[in-house]
């Protein structure tokens, strides 16, 4: 067991040296290793050149909590239940003659014959589906209460409570999921993006010190539709001019036109839209350039056929933020929207354009920066208290076991190169927890020697010589240094899954940890214990 060959030495060596390499661009400047572009130069080209990511709280950054609008939800679910009803009653043969009436969190409907109730409840029925479980499954609960009034003639539609919370969560799902494309698509790593609550949503952005430009980016609904603008009709300034059935005023952002008048229908939506990216127009101005699927390029392309010369409206969140004129039709199914962008806000609208709208307005209920002065400060705090922690073991291991503990000492310093080294090349996030982590992986790493190193003793005391006392002692302490780490791995694994933030990022430090522990202590330590042997052949064991 302690004969190495000399593949396995240099696969040993060669892993350790690997550690090393992934470790080392710890310990040169940013600028060193990029260019301005960001792209790695001179040596860096042909070396690993990503440094540890410091998390929130170790490198500062921005800290808010969003509120999804629930309200507005439930009441466009109620508009739309309302649309629902009416279609299904004035299906033929209609038994419904006045529109639904929308009373608080209720659709009304008031029949004009009591013989039709029998039929109108037995349509609204069709249209009260069950509630799908988190599974997605068909559930036992109903999305609608369906209530008849003594009277015979007015029934009451409502989306039942179940139903609502249904949607809440869905609707905070989705949010979280949007969210993080729009954080993702900026280049930010390692993003804490979670639920909180029934209705909020943490997000924590490492790096960014502007957590207004968060704000901008998350909160944005970035709902765009295209609308053909109707230049005979007048809106007025305030946008409180008569409008024609099917058409409405919209709010522009060109202070000479604050409102135009546009077609309630969408020639096209966002949901047709394939990508989007930050472009340039004719003049070199910073501006969006967007690709639609088949069947939006197909409807764009006959809408601009039919109305060259008139003005279509982009609509973004309820403000038009373009109304071009068609000088030719566009059937390419791509085009291009300016107005007044920089290429920063051209680019966080195509990165908001790709990620999806939200499914609900978010508004930010906290929000702090955490400097990078108080994340310094906790990272020299981390160091003292890793230097600390390292110095005693050495002074432990040293005194308890002599030239033992010296192979101990330098086994601990290669297993922290190798876990720093791992959270480099892995581009995982350090947070403070994160640093307990590596406390902790220090104590476990020493637990494991004085294991292997107190069965030795135990095996030489027996009357084994030295070579067979090392020998038994780490092929007996083997099981028990299994078992006590892969148990742990197990909580670290389930902790990274079902944490969030700095608890994850204390799982994996203690994950990675936990691995390069178990190399040095039984396999690194021991080759360096069998060299000693070969080159002395010590007749007594020195501790």
């Amino acid at each position: 067991m302690l004969y190495f060959a000399r593949w396995k030495i240099a696969l040993i060596l060669g892993t350790i040296l690997l550690g090393v390499l992934f470790l080392l661009p710890n310990f040169v400047a940013e600028d060193q290793r990029f260019d301005a572009q960001g792209r790695p130069q001179g040596a860096w080209e042909y070396l690993p050149s990503n440094s540890v990511n410091l998390g929130l709280d170790l490198r500062g950054g921005s800290h808010l909590v969003f509120q999804v609008d629930m309200d507005e939800v439930r009441a466009e679910r109620i508009v739309q239940l309302a649309d629902d009803v009416r279609t299904v009653l004035r299906n033929q043969p209609a038994i419904l003659t006045a529109a639904p009436a929308v009373v608080e969190d209720r659709v009304v409907v008031r029949l004009s014959r009591p013989e039709d109730m029998t039929e109108a409840m037995r349509r609204l029925q069709s249209i009260n589906e069950p509630i799908s479980t988190q599974m997605g499954q068909p559930g036992l609960d109903r999305t609608l209460s369906i209530q008849q009034d003594p009277d015979g003639r007015t029934i009451r539609v409502s989306i039942t409570e179940a139903a609502f919370e249904s949607i809440q969560r869905r609707t905070v799902t989705q949010s979280v999921e949007v969210i993080r494309r729009r954080i993702d698509a900026t280049g930010t790593t390692e993003p804490t993006i979670v639920r909180q609550g029934d209705d909020r949503v943490l997000v924590q952005v490492p790096g960014e010190s502007d957590p207004q430009r968060i704000i901008d980016i998350v909160g944005t609904t970035a709902r765009m539709t295209f609308h053909m603008v109707e230049a005979n009709v007048d809106p007025g300034p305030d946008g409180q001019g008569r409008m024609p059935p099917g058409i409405m005023a919209v709010p522009t952002e060109y202070p000479e036109e604050p409102f135009l008048a546009v077609q309630r229908r969408a020639l096209v939506t966002g949901e047709q839209l394939v990508n989007a990216s930050q472009g340039f127009n004719e003049a070199g101005q910073p501006a969006v350039t967007f690709r639609f699927n088949t069947s939006g390029a197909r409807a764009f392309g006959e809408a601009t056929a039919a109305n060259v010369g008139r003005r279509f409206a982009i609509v973004l969140d309820d403000v038009i933020i373009s109304a071009p004129r068609i000088r030719s039709p566009i059937m390419g199914g791509s085009g291009l929207i300016d107005g007044g962008f920089t290429v920063q806000s051209a680019t966080d609208l195509a990165n908001m354009l790709n990620a999806g709208a939200l499914p609900a307005r978010l508004t930010p209920v906290e929000q702090r920066t955490v400097s990078a002065g108080l994340g310094q400060d906790s990272i020299e705090r981390g160091q003292t208290a890793i230097i600390i922690g390292f110095s005693l073991v050495i002074v432990f291991m040293l005194l308890a076991y002599g030239f033992f503990g010296v192979a101990s000492t330098m086994a601990l310093i290669i297993n922290i190169c190798l876990l720093l080294g791992g959270l480099s090349g892995l581009q995982a996030t350090l947070t403070l927890p994160g640093i307990a982590g590596i406390v902790l992986t220090i104590g476990m790493a020493v637990d494991a020697n004085v294991l292997i190193f107190e069965r030795i003793r135990e095996e030489y005391r027996s009357g084994r010589t030295v070579a067979n006392a090392i020998e038994n002692g780490y092929q007996h302490a083997l099981s028990a240094i299994l078992d006590a780490n892969v148990t742990t791995f197990i909580a670290a694994a389930v902790l990274y899954m079902m944490g969030a933030g700095p608890v994850r990022g204390f799982a994996v430090t203690l994950g990675i940890g936990i691995i390069t522990s178990v190399f040095t202590a039984f396999v690194f330590s021991r080759l360096l214990l069998a060299g000693w042997l070969r080159f002395t052949k010590p007749k007594a064991l020195p501790m």
